[in-house]
């Protein structure tokens, strides 16, 4: 169950950086078709000659051997090297940063504005989800609207302590888009993981423990459902890099 609440935690982050990796390959796939599409010159045929058309054409003999093979060797392109593990670990590492970071001399504002919209629309889908998700499983453990009401209430402040610790880790660095913290994440993820304990206890005193196996028996994860319908757009910027 904790794992979920971090998954939902970083989901923000994923689906951000998914959505910048798909532009940036339809990006490329038009740069690659716009160029096949370019017509080639075509040359124009020589005008008939009537001495050499009339002159007798010799047969020719296909090579054999190992001029036959030479004739058949096509040229290759020099084998491009391969990328190592750590190479590309660090490559990743500065892609994420060139993306979920601020640029130079980007402010706050316009940081929200171009992180907020792809946010939101990786969010929407599985958020509709988890919510539908919701509405089956408390119809099946009976929750009344009443009760439906309560947990909501009660997952406001929630959502207000997450964020809160989700944006003091971002502020001093503990979560950072400019390097790999492993430490800090899983310093991180204990916080969260104590912060769902406290969310659990306080569905415990709202849904009797029928209610509460009736929705996990249907397949709900509180903490997936959660993580996902944080309110993480309210989240602050990162600083600029150091």
């Amino acid at each position: 169950m904790r794992a979920t609440w971090i998954l939902g935690a970083t989901t923000a982050l994923g689906f951000g950086l998914a959505a910048y990796l798909f532009v940036e390959n339809r990006a490329l796939r038009t740069t690659v078709a716009d160029h096949a599409a370019t017509p080639v010159a075509s040359t124009a045929s020589p005008r008939p000659d009537a001495w050499m058309d009339a002159r007798p054409v010799a047969p020719v003999t296909p090579p054999t051997g190992s001029a036959a093979t030479q004739a058949r060797t096509e040229p290759k392109l020099p084998e491009p090297e391969q990328e190592s593990r750590m190479e590309r670990r660090a490559r990743r590492t500065l892609e994420i940063a060139a993306f979920l970071g601020r640029h130079d001399g980007e402010t706050e504002e316009q940081y929200r504005a171009r992180m907020l919209p792809l946010l939101q629309a990786g969010l929407a889908i599985p958020r509709e989800k988890a919510l539908e998700m919701r509405k089956l499983a408390e119809e099946k453990a009976h929750v009344t609207p009443a009760q439906s009401a309560a947990l909501d209430k009660a997952f406001d402040k929630v959502y207000g302590d997450v964020l809160d610790y989700t944006n003091k880790a971002i502020a001093d660095g503990t979560l950072s888009p400019y390097e790999r913290n492993v430490s800090g994440w899983l310093e991180f993820a204990g916080g969260m993981g104590g912060m769902l304990g406290e969310a659990q206890g306080q569905i415990g005193k709202i849904l009797d423990p029928a209610q509460v196996r009736a929705m996990s028996d249907a397949g709900f994860e509180w903490g997936e459902y959660l993580g996902l319908s944080a309110p993480w757009e309210r989240l602050q910027p990162p600083p600029p890099p150091r």
